[in-house]
């Protein structure tokens, strides 16, 4: 009879002990395929241990397939498909992100500063939710669309901020823009052609790339997307930043923009993504109004996000459906759960509808015009003032500043790595290598530290002049 030691089984039940040890005599062909077992009662005496641990192995082995019984015959090996992989010689090395680099100054990234966040309020607002009437919410599963209280947070900051007129009901809170650009393929299609700014957001393309639909890149002129080529294109979904264009900062002047809306109004399936992706750091003026805001067709779907104006870490985003779209959404994409937490959604709904996002934009603003402020005064005072051209310096977070310099982009890259420096230049941005512009910097400055901005310019004038 089977005869098994408990002396060393101190770290895991007697039961689990007599599993491990009768499969692996399974595996080792120790039992062979037919072959019967005690009887639990026989076993039991034998090993001098209980029925109910005997009972229990025999249990877990006929769960896992290695036993079979028989009605009053007993336990039997099964017969096994094939011998078990051999275990692997060393351990697989799986690839694992690279660490971020801590660079001096990153005029490439997009980041918001630490001490910007309102931590207190947000945290006050997050103990009044857990502690309010709206426990039962909490715990209950979100619409595909996100939180009531949520959508009409957001329609109403969309009203008085960008003077867009729109129902709760159309809006769709997702996490993140990169979800949310997913969403909009299962909605209007895979069969589609998707138009793409030509030099634009390369992540974007990615996206479209990645759930295999056709991507078409279009080349741009100063005032957007040329509409000709789009036509030739044969797309039928345009998706563009017609309120800051990223990398180029263009604004796109409002003959454009009816140009496209007279484009998609000839086709049932013709529509536009707006992208608003910063719409709230326009640093001169009143914000520029939306393309949605004079849709009269209905061809407008808008996305935003809070990624800008918070953090990145928060991942909430949202679009803006025409109204046609929105049962079509539910009844196709419904069954989806909300892909952001109750409690974010609901933090943030108090946070916008009692006035603290509105006075943390101002904050932010003023913050960021500082830096930029600061970053365009070392600029022009340094070796580079008579060897460059700055544009679109009011659009956004970042602006344009093309530099007169024999270096390629790659030997200016390559140089400010080695000075600390992160740059990117527009040029990085295109698809088509037909219409690059070389030595056209991106200065993106939200990341900068404000003491560190007069070095930090030096060190950009040594790599731009090989100096």
């Amino acid at each position: 009879m089977l005869t098994y030691s408990f002396e060393d089984c101190s770290a895991e039940s007697m039961y689990e002990h007599l599993y491990r040890c009768i499969k692996q005599d399974i595996l080792q062909k120790k039992l062979r395929a037919g072959e019967k077992l005690p009887s639990k009662r026989a076993f039991a005496k034998n090993l001098g241990v209980s029925t109910i641990t005997v009972e229990s192995a025999y249990a877990q082995l006929v769960a896992e397939g290695y036993l079979y019984t028989l009605p009053k015959r007993g336990y039997y090996v099964c017969e096994l498909e094939k011998d078990p992989p051999p275990p692997p010689r060393q351990e697989t090395a799986f690839p694992s992100k690279p660490p971020q680099r801590d660079w001096f100054a990153d005029f490439a990234g997009s980041s918001v500063a630490r001490e910007m966040f309102p931590f207190s309020v947000w945290v006050k607002l997050l103990r009044d939710v857990t502690a309010g009437e709206d426990e039962a919410t909490l715990l209950t599963d979100t619409s595909a669309g996100g939180i009531r209280q949520l959508r009409q947070a957001i329609a109403d900051h969309l009203y008085q901020f960008r003077g867009m007129s729109i129902h709760p009901e159309q809006i769709v809170v997702g996490a993140g823009t990169e979800y949310l650009y997913s969403v909009l393929i299962q909605l209007l299609g895979r069969g589609r052609g998707y138009a793409v700014e030509d030099p634009g957001y390369l992540r974007l393309s990615k996206i479209y790339e990645k759930n295999d639909v056709r991507t078409y890149h279009i080349p741009m002129d100063a005032s957007g997307i040329i509409p000709q080529k789009l036509e030739e294109s044969g797309a039928e979904i345009l998706h563009i930043t017609p309120s800051h264009h990223f990398p180029t900062g263009t604004v796109m002047p409002v003959s454009r923009r009816y140009e496209f809306l007279s484009w998609a109004s000839k086709g049932e399936n013709r529509y536009i993504i707006e992208d608003d992706y910063d719409c709230e750091f326009r640093l001169a003026g009143r914000p520029i109004p939306t393309l949605q805001s004079i849709d009269v067709m209905e061809k407008v779907i808008y996305i935003n996000t809070f990624s800008k104006s918070l953090a990145p870490a928060f991942r909430i985003s949202y679009l803006v459906l025409p109204r046609h779209l929105v049962t079509r959404f539910y009844e196709t994409l419904g069954f989806y759960s909300g892909t952001v937490s109750c409690l974010e959604q609901m933090t943030l709904a108090r946070f916008l509808s009692k006035g603290y996002f509105e006075k943390h934009i101002n904050r932010m603003r003023n913050h960021y015009r500082g830096l930029r402020d600061k970053l365009l005064q070392e600029i022009r005072r340094s070796p580079l003032a008579n060897r460059l051209k700055i544009s679109e310096e009011n659009a956004g977070l970042h602006f344009l500043m093309e530099v007169d310099t024999h270096r390629s982009d790659e030997e200016i890259i390559a140089a400010a790595e080695a000075l600390d420096l992160r740059l990117t230049f527009i040029s990085q941005y295109y698809f088509s290598d037909e219409n690059r512009r070389p030595h056209v910097l991106v200065m993106n400055y939200s990341g900068l530290e404000e003491g560190r901005i007069p070095e930090a310019v030096a060190r950009l004038c040594r790599a731009v002049l090989g100096e």
